[in-house]
């Protein structure tokens, strides 16, 4: 996996020539009059997004004309929530490496009212092997579910940072090796102490959502949603390869309703458990739908209108390794999710 664009927007001074032209403004496209109409026939509590905003290939759909990544990096992410459907990102360069108090605000401060980040735990929480840079395990990683270091490192500066705009807490757990996975009762101790301290959020940020995703289908047994509904955290519905189909990962959203729909449609299912680079070259620059999911796409617009019809907070972000254009994906979700929600409340 290749990291989110290192680029840090609470930065300051010039440490390169093109500084400057990194910081320069960003500018919104402007949405069709059917997208403006789209946006405001959809449920209130539901917020849509994509996995970061650094790509060139969304201009003319989200950015007013080209612009490089770095000038994306730094400077899009207000233009970004000026699209009419983007209520949300997830905040996936988090997981690389812990954010301060300081980063978090400075993304905070670009966003208007009522946006919602979705911040992914940073890997030395939530991945039981250190790693070299090309994804392979090399040792034992320590600092794996340690309950303290996930609130001083992850969710009290998340949570003082961006303040109301906290959206979700994400924890994702990355694939874990067999010997790690045989006492899964023990891991599973663990990720509830986790989730257990997690809840001081609350006290901080009332509407937070912490969610757990996971990689490894042996997770989902009963301990696991026990851990979940004891601690008041969700099942992220995360989709990929790695992890069943999304129907029949739906008994453990059942087992926790009524409750908040987290979502992260990831990759592809054509491209396999390990694609993710598969898929970069499949569908870069990411400005067009290369391979449309109508299956998923029915399945997760089912669970977020059911939710959101019953006043629940729904937060779904799309990859562009889902169906190779993010904003695209978006689109066509929010339009089932609104032909779903005119048709229950026509039936009621």
């Amino acid at each position: 996996m290749v990291a989110d664009h290192p680029s840090d927007p609470a930065r300051t001074g010039s440490l390169f020539a093109d500084e400057a032209s990194a910081h320069a403004g960003v500018g919104a496209a402007v949405p069709d009059e059917a997208l403006k109409r789209l946006a405001v026939q959809l449920p209130a509590h539901l917020r849509l997004g994509t996995s970061s905003w650094h790509f060139p290939g969304w201009a003319n759909r989200v950015w007013d004309r080209l612009y490089s990544e770095k000038q994306l990096s730094r400077a899009g992410l207000s233009a970004y929530a000026r699209h009419p459907l983007f209520g949300a990102v997830s905040l996936d360069r988090a997981f690389y490496r812990p954010l301060s108090v300081a980063q978090y605000a400075a993304y905070a401060e670009q966003v208007p009212d009522g946006f919602r980040f979705l911040v992914k735990a940073p890997a030395r929480v939530t991945d039981a092997l250190i790693r070299e840079s090309g994804g392979q395990g090399v040792r034992d990683n320590p600092d794996f579910l340690d309950a303290d270091l996930a609130w001083h490192e992850f969710a009290a500066p998340a949570s003082e940072g961006l303040g109301e705009k906290l959206g979700a807490l994400v924890f994702q757990i990355s694939p874990l090796p067999g010997r790690v996975l045989a006492d899964l009762d023990a891991l599973i101790a663990r990720l509830h102490e986790v989730l257990c301290r997690m809840q001081q959020v609350k006290a901080r940020v009332p509407h937070a959502v912490v969610a757990v995703e996971v990689r490894n289908p042996q997770w989902l047994a009963p301990a696991f949603v026990d851990a979940l509904k004891d601690s008041g955290a969700t099942y992220c519905l995360g989709l990929h390869p790695k992890m069943p189909a999304p129907g029949d990962q739906l008994p453990i959203l059942r087992q926790l309703w009524p409750g908040p729909f987290v979502c992260r449609w990831n990759l592809n299912p054509r491209h396999g458990a390990y694609g993710y680079e598969a898929a970069r070259e499949s569908y870069a620059p990411f400005d067009q739908m290369v391979d449309p999911d109508p299956h998923t796409r029915e399945i997760v617009a089912r669970v977020a209108a059911g939710t959101a019809g019953q006043d629940q907070p729904v937060y779904i972000t799309i990859n562009n390794k889902a169906e190779g254009c993010a904003p695209e994906s978006v689109r066509a979700l929010a339009d089932a999710i609104q032909s779903l929600a005119t048709r229950g409340r026509d039936r009621s």
